[in-house]
């Protein structure tokens, strides 16, 4: 990860100053508007799961079995949550970590102390019937209210006003995550997924790279990203590079490094049907060996059974039917390296996922969005 001192996780990146807020002069950044589309870290992660597990492929399941690890997440936070919905539809809340340090620290991702960062958080919600999905992307450096919470340990941490997003989970793991984001939205959390970034490097080393086309050239070296303008076929080392750059692209902002998040799973996708992985009985199990090893998952998805059943489930959803958004900020005047949330057109959001509706237009229109748009093409 990057040299700044918050350091991150499954799809990584750099943090400004964590100090006291300050006054910042100059002008401030006017993004532009638009809204992308693209599959989840959840489509990779469990794509080779549901083939070998309808192929009953006795000890491959017992050793992938054993590869998972999981949280148990509705007994660290109690009864104290959202009121799950009774209309069919899901959340799932889908961070990407260095937790595993060993070998998260060999790319330059673990933090020092061994502790843990979150740099990427994605609501997923999945509409009734599961033919179509929502993405809610969090800035990692919005300011919020972090709830009181107990960590996976049961230890209690006190609630904090004004803090960074990604802290929550710093501060009190996956548990203090997923109550940090109920809090904020008024939305149960079904199910939690948790993806280490050195895992996501071996994908695309696996996936034998993927293609993205550059339409400028991206120089960042605090993310070792060196790209001209063209087409690539980026290694597991450039993809991170790539997801966790923001000071190469748009305004240096973390807002700027989700636009190309969000465009670079979209060619990850599109690699694994290229390649045809899921015809392919070694590439799969290659891939599954190294997802099950990458995730971490609640405890009602903690086994190989109930990945190949929720990841059945969302077989039906195509890029056509998913929609993604980031949760709408605008910049703190403050302190520019920080995003305050858009109350108002953040409300529309919750509202709409809460009743299982598609999200309005007009909650993302005229919020800050990172000016990354249209770095990089998939097409």
């Amino acid at each position: 990860m990057p040299a700044d001192s918050t350091r991150g996780p499954g799809i990584p990146g750099e943090s400004g100053d964590t100090g006291p807020r300050r006054r910042a002069k100059g002008r401030r950044r006017k993004p532009p508007t638009g809204r992308r589309r693209a599959l989840t870290a959840m489509a990779w992660t469990a794509a080779g799961i549901v083939v070998l597990g309808g192929a009953g492929a006795g000890f491959l399941y017992f050793k992938l079995n054993g590869n998972l690890r999981t949280i148990d997440i509705n007994q660290a936070l109690g009864g104290d949550r959202p009121t799950k919905a009774d209309n069919g539809s899901e959340n799932v809340l889908v961070l990407g970590s260095d937790s595993r340090a060993g070998g998260n620290k060999k790319l330059g991702g673990g933090t020092d102390d061994g502790s843990a960062r979150s740099d990427t958080a994605m609501i997923v919600h999945v509409y009734e019937g599961h033919k179509k999905a929502s993405v809610v992307s969090i800035p990692r450096d919005t300011l919020v209210d972090r709830p009181e919470c107990t960590d996976g340990k049961g230890g209690t941490h006190a609630a904090a006003h004004d803090a960074m997003f990604n802290e929550s989970y710093s501060t009190g793991g996956a548990a203090c995550a997923v109550k940090t984001v109920e809090s904020m939205t008024g939305l149960r959390m079904d199910h939690y997924l948790e993806v280490d970034f050195s895992g996501f490097r071996k994908l695309v080393d696996e996936l034998g790279g993927v293609p993205v086309t550059t339409t400028r050239n991206i120089d960042d070296p605090r993310s070792h990203l060196d790209l001209k303008a063209g087409t690539h076929t980026l290694d597991g080392q450039q993809a991170l590079g790539l997801v966790r750059t923001r000071h190469g692209v748009g305004d240096g902002s973390d807002l700027g490094r989700i636009q190309l998040q969000q465009a670079f799973v979209k060619a990850l996708a599109d690699q694994v049907k290229h390649i045809g992985v899921l015809t392919n009985p070694k590439k799969l199990y290659d891939l599954a060996d190294t997802a099950t090893k990458t995730v971490t998952a609640d405890s009602d998805l903690g086994s190989v059974n109930a990945l190949i059943a929720f990841a059945d489930g969302l077989k039906g959803i195509s890029s056509s039917h998913m929609t993604m958004v980031t949760m709408p900020v605008r910049y703190d005047p403050a302190n520019p390296n920080r995003v305050l949330v858009e109350k108002a057109k953040a409300q529309q959001i919750w509202k709409a996922l809460r009743n299982d509706r598609p999200i309005p237009k007009t909650a993302t229109e005229g919020t800050a969005t990172g000016k990354a748009g249209g770095v990089v093409s998939t097409s």
